[in-house]
């Protein structure tokens, strides 16, 4: 007598799910407006009190992405956009997570948005401005899966 177990492990009467490859993520229109090249990996941008969060991946196997450069910049409560001030980078931990805090985030152009850009050059560089439903949220996530460059 064979058990449940051994019916599905070993004769195959259950077939295995496969996993579907998980696609990279597409730069967003706007993403790179007032990018700046190189800005500075910092602890905090400004005076705090917004989160700035999300995760990296690798596309295909979805595996998390440990030390990949995260750009961040907005227009918010201490400066614009294309202010070096309102720019800085972190990197991802080893479960791909990166987190910055920074000012509020408050409306330009009529909406309330963030810019992320990955930069690091192992990977395709993707830009995102993901927008947020009102300006007085205190957080933004953003998710990257990047494609070897």
């Amino acid at each position: 007598m064979i058990g449940a177990t051994g019916a599905a492990l070993g004769l195959g009467l259950v077939s295995p799910v496969q996993a579907q490859a998980v696609a990279p993520t597409r730069t967003m229109r706007g993403g790179a407006n007032n990018y700046r090249p190189g800005a500075p990996i910092v602890e905090r941008i400004g005076g705090g009190g917004f989160w700035m969060t999300g995760t990296v991946r690798r596309a295909g196997d979805g595996a998390p992405l440990a030390g990949q450069r995260i750009q961040i910049w907005a227009h918010t409560t201490q400066g614009h956009e294309r202010d070096p001030h309102s720019h800085g980078a972190t990197l991802t931990d080893a479960d791909g997570v990166f987190r910055l805090e920074m000012p509020q985030i408050v409306p330009a152009f009529g909406q309330p948005h963030g810019h992320l850009a990955y930069d690091s050059g192992d990977f395709e560089t993707v830009f995102l401005r993901p927008v947020m439903r009102s300006a007085r949220e205190t957080s933004l996530e953003a998710h990257f899966v990047l494609q070897p460059a």
